[in-house]
């Protein structure tokens, strides 16, 4: 989760909503990172996780990530946690809630519907640090 958070402070530097994911394989080597870059990519679909996810797969050579785990700074949205389940990811960790749009439990559990696939997720983990990012990134666009 540290790494992620390096990437979301990388994202706020670059004026982006500061969300940063790191996917990393059964031993805990990293294979995937990824920070927000819909601004910098104008594209809605340049989340995170979906950068990380894009990442694992290659490095991987395939699109199943089961055994793999991903942490992300900020609650997944319904496009992420749909990526999340499509790609078979074994493991969600994910720092801050997100009480507009998170799909992991705020405002629907995408996970506990009958996708035919459902991650183990682990929230609130270094909560505080990365609501912080967060908090921060906002009160200065202000």
């Amino acid at each position: 989760m540290e790494q992620a958070l390096l990437l979301a402070k990388e994202a706020a530097n670059e004026g982006e909503i500061p969300v940063g994911c790191v996917i990393t394989d059964e031993n805990g080597t990293v294979i995937g990172r990824g920070h927000n870059r819909r601004e910098s990519c104008s594209d809605a679909t340049a989340h995170a996780e979906i950068e990380a996810i894009r990442e694992a797969c290659r490095s991987r050579k395939d699109w199943r990530l089961d055994g793999c785990t991903i942490y992300v700074t900020l609650e997944p949205c319904p496009m992420c946690a749909g990526a999340i389940i499509n790609s078979r990811l074994s493991t969600v960790v994910y720092g801050a809630r997100d009480a507009v749009s998170g799909s992991c439990g705020s405002v629907i559990d995408l996970f506990s519907e009958c996708y035919g696939h459902s991650p183990a997720v682990f929230p609130d983990i270094l909560k505080e640090d990365c609501s912080s990012v967060l908090r921060e990134f906002f009160q200065k666009l202000r």
